[in-house]
């Protein structure tokens, strides 16, 4: 706790409530504002086209100025992935640990951010003075090492945000938990806590990363021929295991995947992974060894594995592809709303003659804490006030239930939404207000340019296609001289369907001629006609509705 005394305390959630991914909070303590975590994610299926989604940074564009620092808890991507956007508008100092540095600098090149970025290394036993607050951390347990939660210092307690977290009481020295800390932080009073909802539905404790290991030994020393292992390029922790089960087995190691290499090369030179040299080969290299003594280790784009697979199947990918007796080990959860595309790829890797490991939930747990989990945090912190989130609805709604087992009261308990401001006076929470909040969609090299409208458009392409419409008029007489032309792009065939387009040549010429007819001639009037009646003739004939493009010129 502080000396100071604090006359303002707000928290702010740009993203990560009400969904997976996109973590940002912001806590604001007099004039000052921090920022912890930048997350991005990764799109749903109806944002068709869309690279990421970052959270909207319109609030803290308004407020740049009072931008002091942003803390990152670790070096996943939905905690990491939108930094490169937030330093674009805000020039201040990024707190970290070592390895998480490492991947955000990684992340930035990645994105081509260029400008000087003032990365300051911190460890569990960091304190940060900020003037109006100090910043302590403790280290977390999680599929990644070097992840922390971080406590935000008032007069009137502890901001206690976790980060992503689990108990593991089998992890290794390097993803130890600092449970004893946790509680120091708890004994000297936390003000509110946030933490991870993910797993807020799931009964009991994460299965630890030991029995992964036992488990992951025992398929490989079962697996007669090569062995492809997916996981997602940043569970360094799942890296591990198929490096110390290759080793175990007197197996080579191959690595395929260009964000694989780069957080494998970052994290072996910052001393996080434990290789032996002589297990890693080159890709170019597998075929000079017998298949009982290979083990490829790949993931594809965006560090997620599942869609590469599938190239190895169909024999497409540039550097490897499946062959019969292969087994592929899929030591990675599919992502929100890919299970569908899961499926069908192990359908089509069984096809391809492999051998597939997948549904065996111990060569794959969970790294976010269970429900038993979640309340020992509880218990340790012991809150005054209690925010859950990372979590989707349901999950925060299930996280507060656990909240409220730990004797937590309803008016200390608090779901937010994004944007919501909550405030502590006089102690309590009270509603703050709400800030500009949403997705910003990035397409490209584009940042918030594709909206609703576009994305309407997009959707419409993808269901009943698009009908272009071309007319040449004289400029003096309003006549015809060309077309109309009508091009059809996805909505029908146009060898089979050659009396359908006649019609609607015809009927388009009978609609230009009606219109130029008139005294007072109307280009826009001239459009929307054969938008409507060409739409609804080919409702009437197809029962199917075409984006339709007009294009009328004159010469």
């Amino acid at each position: 706790m502080t000396k100071r005394k604090n006359n303002s305390i707000k928290l702010t959630a740009l993203g990560g409530v009400g969904e997976i991914g996109k973590n940002m909070y912001l806590v604001e303590v007099d004039k000052d504002l921090f920022i912890i975590d930048a997350g991005l994610m990764f799109p749903e299926d109806e944002m068709l086209g869309i690279d990421i989604v970052i959270p909207d940074l319109t609030y803290l564009i308004e407020n740049k100025e009072r931008v002091k620092a942003i803390f990152l808890t670790h070096g996943h991507e939905d905690h990491i992935g939108a930094l490169s956007y937030v330093l674009r508008q805000v020039n201040v100092p990024v707190y970290g640990t070592r390895l998480t540095l490492a991947l955000a600098g990684a992340k930035l090149k990645e994105q081509e951010f260029t400008s000087p970025v003032d990365f300051i290394e911190i460890d569990s036993d960091t304190v940060v003075d900020l003037g109006s607050v100090e910043v302590n951390f403790f280290r977390t347990n999680h599929s990644i090492p070097d992840s922390v939660g971080i406590c935000v210092q008032t007069s009137e307690g502890a901001i206690v945000y976790t980060g992503d977290f689990k108990f593991d009481q089998g992890a290794t020295a390097l993803y130890q938990a600092e449970i004893g800390k946790m509680a120091r932080i708890g004994e000297q009073g936390v003000l509110c806590l946030l933490s991870d909802s993910t797993e807020a539905e799931k009964p009991g404790y994460t299965t630890s990363e030991a029995i992964v290991a036992r488990e992951m030994s025992n398929a490989f020393y079962n697996a007669p021929g090569r062995i492809i292992a997916a996981c997602f390029a940043s569970d360094i922790s799942r890296i591990q295991h198929i490096f110390d089960s290759a080793q175990e087995t007197q197996r080579k190691v191959a690595v395929v995947g260009k964000s694989l290499e780069t957080i494998y090369h970052i994290a072996l030179d910052l001393g996080y992974l434990n290789v032996a040299d002589d297990v890693i080969i080159p890709i170019s290299e597998i075929s000079q060894f017998p298949d009982d003594e290979i083990v490829v280790l790949m993931t594809g784009n965006q560090g997620e594995p599942i869609e590469a697979l599938q190239k190895m199947a169909k024999q497409s990918h540039k550097q490897v592809n499946i062959q019969r007796g292969d087994t592929v080990m899929i030591a990675a959860s599919p992502l929100r709303g890919s299970e569908i595309f899961l499926f069908k790829t192990i359908d089509i890797l069984f096809r391809a003659g492999a051998n597939v490991i997948s549904d065996r939930r111990t060569l794959h747990v969970s790294s976010h804490g269970s429900q038993e989990e979640l309340k020992f945090m509880i218990n340790l912190m012991k809150p005054k006030f209690f925010i859950p989130v990372h979590g989707e609805y349901r999950m925060l709604k299930a996280h507060k239930k656990l909240a409220e087992e730990c004797g937590l009261g309803n008016d200390q308990i608090v779901i937010i939404d994004r944007g919501d401001v909550v405030e502590f006076k006089d102690g309590k929470a009270i509603d703050g207000g709400k800030v500009p909040s949403g997705n910003t969609l990035i397409d490209g090299i584009g940042v918030g340019d594709v909206g609703n409208i576009v994305l309407r458009d997009r959707k419409l392409l993808s269901q009943d296609g698009i009908l272009i419409v071309v007319v040449t008029l004289t400029k003096q007489e309003k006549k015809i001289i060309s077309g109309p032309e009508i091009i059809s792009r996805g909505f029908v065939y146009v060898r089979e369907s050659e009396k359908l387009l006649e019609e609607s040549t015809k009927l388009v010429r009978d609609i230009v001629e009606r219109n130029t007819a008139k005294n007072s001639f109307d280009w826009t009037t001239l459009k929307q006609d054969v938008r409507d009646e060409l739409n609804r003739y080919l409702y009437e004939k197809t029962k199917r509705r075409p984006m339709i493009l007009p294009i009328i010129m004159e010469v």
